[in-house]
């Protein structure tokens, strides 16, 4: 279970993550620096895709790799808007909104596990949204030039789909809090 294929994926997602960080360590110009770390990015967020894809192909699906593979996304978005950060691309306060929420859903899935009711939890389109905004955010705000046509800028178009995260940040939050209450209010009787 832990050296199958498709663990082998998540595990090079997270010993990719230096790799991304590194790249504004460079001696390069930084256009080359935003283009190398947003190419990084998209292959190391199709990992996410594909090991998921080969876990269930090759039926090499395994409780390890449940576990594994959200904290290996986790690190991945949190290291990436540290750097954002760091750089001035994206605002401190989203970047609080959306790792606070991937902590507080984290906590609130293990808890629901220890009390037996993971499926009120589940992963829901609304959290598949989030995520699919993010990671567009994420390589646009890394990329920070001009998109192919020179009609957008990378940047511009990040800041406003990182805002459109935030916001779904927020809204699968409360949905999940929302399908886990019954469960909470159960349990703490």
């Amino acid at each position: 279970m832990f050296w199958t294929l498709p663990t082998l994926l998540t595990w090079a997602r997270i010993v990719a993550i230096p790799l991304i960080v590194g790249v504004y360590h460079l001696p390069l110009p930084l256009a080359e620096m935003n283009l190398l770390a947003s190419v990084l990015f998209v292959v190391v967020a199709l990992t996410d895709w594909a090991d998921g894809w080969l876990a269930r192909r090759l039926n090499q699906t395994s409780a390890f790799g449940a576990f594994l593979d959200p904290v290996a996304d986790k690190f991945l978005v949190c290291a990436s808007l540290l750097i954002l950060l760091e750089l001035g691309r994206v605002n401190a306060l989203i970047s609080l909104v959306i790792i606070g929420r991937e902590i507080a859903i984290s906590a609130l899935r293990e808890w629901m596990a220890q009390i037996g009711a993971s499926r009120s939890v589940a992963v829901h389109m609304v959290g598949k949204l989030k995520t699919a905004a993010q990671m567009g955010a994420i390589v646009l705000l890394l990329l920070d030039g001009p998109l192919p046509g020179g009609m957008f800028h990378a940047r511009e178009l990040g800041t406003w789909l990182i805002y459109i995260a935030a916001a779904l940040t927020i809204w699968s939050m409360v949905y999940y809090l929302k399908k886990a209450l019954p469960d909470i209010r159960a349990k703490s009787r």
